[in-house]
């Protein structure tokens, strides 16, 4: 800082030293009032250059988890549909089992027997009705009615940050037709003409469709997994970002302060500097 000379007042070296403060003050002043202002540490990225392009990649990084997230609890929305009509049908099957059992004893007349089929062939249109309600955006989940159709092809999950994929299919239809390779089987079974032919074709079914329910089950299961890492991974990247990006308030706080107090204190200084030539006018009286 250049030193004053008061015997020379052509040029006020105090009240520019003052004013230099005063300005640089100021302009630091406004600085933590844009932070305070704004929450944001990095107004600009001449503020810092290096943090600016790290808080840039953490942020990219942070909203694409978030966007995974979603993804995540969608497909477990989708999941537990799918779920809920395979154990919806399993219910039905246990009851047709169940129908299948009774109509085997002599206590039961013919009579008995043709109403215990047609509750059975009842069950097994509700299955169907079931399976094509079951469905996601207009794609069946579980099969098709009337047919051994499988369900939709293979669902595609996105369970990664980066765009990755993860693929989920349950393999074959619910529907109430079709072999034992495609469908329930159940189309042609008739307690009034065979009721061992129709418990064996029911208990297959049954044992088809707990596959699909475990199977389900476990991807489920998968995808929670996925879900609780990428909360913590979504976590942390959002402190990286928030430490670098944000601005610590109590710290811009304190300086903001501090800043206040010397611009006033510069301001009065200046007026000083600017009076102090004046003491030369007495050399003339």
């Amino acid at each position: 800082m250049a030193g004053g000379d008061l015997v020379r007042i052509a040029g006020n070296i105090g009240a520019l030293n003052a004013l230099n403060s005063l300005q640089a003050i100021n302009t630091q002043l406004a600085v933590h009032q844009a932070r305070l202002s704004t929450g944001k540490r990095l107004l600009e990225a001449s503020d810092d250059p290096a943090g600016m392009s790290m808080a840039t990649t953490f942020d990219v990084r942070r909203q694409a988890m978030k966007t995974t997230l979603g993804a995540i609890g969608d497909a477990k929305n989708l999941l537990a549909i799918a779920e809920g009509g395979l154990k919806k049908i399993q219910d039905i099957l246990v009851k047709m089992k169940n129908k299948a059992l009774e109509s085997k004893g002599d206590t039961i007349g013919s009579t008995e027997v043709t109403a215990i089929q047609a509750q059975v062939a009842a069950y097994r249109n509700e299955i169907d009705a079931i399976v094509e309600q079951t469905t996601w955006n207009g794609d069946s989940l579980i099969g098709t009615s009337g047919s051994a159709g499988a369900a939709s092809a293979s669902l595609a999950f996105l369970t990664d940050a980066d765009g990755g994929l993860t693929t989920f299919d349950l393999a074959q239809g619910f529907g109430i037709t079709g072999t034992s390779g495609s469908g329930l089987g159940l189309s042609t079974i008739d307690v009034t003409t065979g009721a061992d032919a129709a418990l064996t074709a029911v208990t297959a079914a049954i044992d088809k469709v707990k596959i699909g329910i475990s199977d389900v089950g476990s991807f489920t299961a998968r995808l929670t997994f996925k879900e609780e890492a990428m909360t913590v991974a979504h976590a942390n990247t959002e402190a990286a970002y928030n430490r670098i990006m944000n601005a610590n308030m109590a710290e811009e706080q304190v300086e903001a302060s501090k800043l206040l107090i010397l611009q006033q204190t510069s301001t009065a200084m200046l007026a000083q500097a600017n009076m102090a030539p004046q003491f030369i006018l007495s050399l003339f009286r």
